[in-house]
């Protein structure tokens, strides 16, 4: 096990349905990376749940990841805050700002999509919204309407390099969320 943080940022976002995860994909992630490498003099890394191997233990490597991230960056919709696996990065995070209420914030939430219906702990928190640039598709980049998005994350960049820095040392303490698991399904074959 890493004694250290492996990641600086964890992109949380509800994976099924949705434009985010396409949006987060082709533009968001893309434009966070090569903002950091031009501002920063070292390597930001960043866990995005693709970084989890063929192969590997879905589950126990998301906790990993979020257990050793500085910061969390939820893109936050709706039905992100009914996602089970959302919340429970959202929680974990929520949970260590509270141990160490003065290294300050560590989610760093963004607006995919309406904010109407977010519960009210989320509501609580300003965010930045992305609501006029949640294009999914590739070709959005062609589009002069691109660089507003791209000067919302320079903007966001700036901020996010400062939060980073004051994030606390890491702790193998560090509490983690966990959704419940899945009942077993049904068996298909008739019972007599």
């Amino acid at each position: 096990m890493t004694l250290v943080y492996e990641y600086d940022v964890f992109i949380s976002y509800r994976r099924s349905g949705g434009d985010a995860p396409d949006w987060v994909r082709n533009h968001f992630l893309p434009r966070l990376r090569r903002l950091f490498d031009d501002n920063v003099d070292y390597d930001v890394k960043i866990f995005l749940e693709d970084s989890v191997p063929v192969g590997g233990k879905w589950p126990q490597e998301i906790r990993d990841a979020l257990q050793r991230t500085r910061i969390l960056i939820p893109v936050c919709s709706p039905k992100y805050f009914l996602d089970e696996w959302c919340l429970a990065e959202w929680h974990t995070m929520a949970k260590r700002e509270e141990i160490v209420a003065k290294a300050g914030r560590l989610i760093y939430p963004v607006i995919f999509s309406d904010s109407e219906y977010y519960p009210g702990y989320a509501h609580e928190r300003r965010m930045r919204s992305f609501r006029n640039w949640n294009k999914p598709h590739p070709q959005y980049q062609n589009t002069l309407e691109y660089l507003d998005f791209d000067r919302e994350v320079e903007r966001m960049v700036e901020e996010l390099v400062e939060i980073i820095a004051q994030a606390p040392p890491w702790c193998p303490e560090w509490p983690i969320e966990t959704p419940p698991p899945e009942p077993p399904r049904p068996s298909k074959l008739p019972r007599f």
